[in-house]
């Protein structure tokens, strides 16, 4: 059986699967469900001075069929004081499996006033520190150094857009153990158009995305950030599948956050889904994670690959649904036949018009249109 056991630091997580903070991990009852359901590690609500106060409603689902296990939201941080957090949530946790993760934000200010008695507590295993500016999180890592000697997180967010991977370096230079990448992105609108009104923050304004929608984007920056860096990232945007913990960390993650999924589905998702990266693994002739992490890395090209390709048309599989020519900006294909998958269909391709775009083969669900020479070897 494929280990699923993950280290992090210097705890050892039963499996990689991190439950992101978020409002499953609102105080001790949640987090310890979390814990109970398989979560290798649980990231508390992010803890400020003073508590949050919500619009309601603040989280929404999306009506939109594309965006499936998407949400929005205009949650802000702990709605618990954070003395109530360490005198009463988080000694509650004691003896707790995994790895607890304590976040906090969203200034040094706060956080030098904070992190000693929530260290005190002896129940935290690492920090996570969130930051609403770029400009705060590098002062923020340093005011938890200053406190105690447990890992710190810096999380980051696309949202900072050209500054990120600076502010990435910042951190680390400040002490930060490793890097939590990516928050929700935002800000986001959808709105009803029936009523006009936005579907999310109590109907009065915008919100946060997260889930399947992000990551595309959470993905590239945990790439970045594992090529650039020697340090542990946890992924986190848009996990909702074994399979997209499995693409994460190919792409160099050290173990995996999720906090929509959950939510979603229920804290069986951990369970399942840890059974499900087991069951990959194996098929696939690994024994661990540990085997496949940063294996796309060196995939990755550093410049745009303008070489010439060529295409392979094999009728058998086609079922002339023809989308292949629907899709063809350039009008550069041609289908001769009038049955599916006889071998008299023929593809006529007009070279000079075809720009080589790639986005006929990527829509042939069939298998009728591939790449002759794809992925060329280099």
């Amino acid at each position: 059986m494929a280990e699923l056991q993950t280290r992090l630091f210097d705890s050892m997580l039963p499996s990689p699967l991190i439950l992101a903070s978020g409002p499953r991990s609102y105080g001790a009852q949640g987090i310890w469900a979390a814990f109970e359901a398989g979560a290798g590690g649980v990231v508390t609500k992010t803890i400020r001075l003073e508590p949050a106060a919500n619009p309601t409603p603040h989280i929404a689902t999306t009506r939109d069929p594309n965006l499936r296990n998407t949400l929005y939201n205009s949650e802000q941080w702990s709605d618990l004081t954070w003395r109530q957090w360490v005198e009463t949530e988080l000694p509650a946790l004691e003896g707790h499996p995994g790895v607890l993760i304590a976040s906090l934000g969203h200034t040094a200010r706060e956080v030098d006033e904070m992190v000693e008695r929530v260290v005190a507590t002896g129940v935290v295993d690492i920090i996570e520190c969130v930051a609403y500016s770029c400009d705060d999180l590098a002062g923020m890592v340093r005011a938890v150094k200053h406190w105690t000697d447990l890992p710190v997180l810096a999380k980051l967010t696309f949202n900072w857009g050209e500054r990120l991977m600076t502010v990435a370096e910042e951190a680390l230079g400040a002490g930060a153990s490793g890097l939590t990448a990516i928050d929700s992105l935002g800000p986001t609108l959808r709105i009803d158009i029936e009523t006009g009104r936005p579907f999310h923050a109590g109907g009065r304004g915008k919100a946060w995305m997260s889930g399947a929608a992000i990551k595309p984007v959470s993905l590239a920056i945990v790439a970045e950030l594992a090529t650039r860096f020697d340090q542990p990232v946890i992924g986190t945007g848009g996990i909702a599948t074994a399979e997209d913990v499995i693409e994460m960390t190919l792409v160099g993650a050290s173990a995996v956050g999720a906090c929509t999924a959950p939510l979603l589905r229920g804290l069986e998702w951990f369970g399942k889904t840890a059974v499900q990266v087991g069951d990959w693994l194996e098929r696939h002739g690994h024994s661990s994670l540990v085997e496949i992490r940063g294996a796309a890395l060196p995939l990755l090209q550093a410049d745009d690959d303008t070489g010439g390709i060529s295409f392979q048309f094999d009728p058998r599989n086609c079922t002339l649904c023809g989308q292949c020519l629907v899709v063809c900006a350039y009008g550069a294909r041609e289908l001769v036949g009038k049955e599916a998958r006889s071998p008299e269909l023929v593809m006529r391709l007009d070279e000079v018009r075809c720009r080589k775009c790639g986005l006929c083969v990527e829509v042939c669900r069939p298998g009728g249109l591939t790449y002759a020479d794809w992925p060329r070897q280099s």
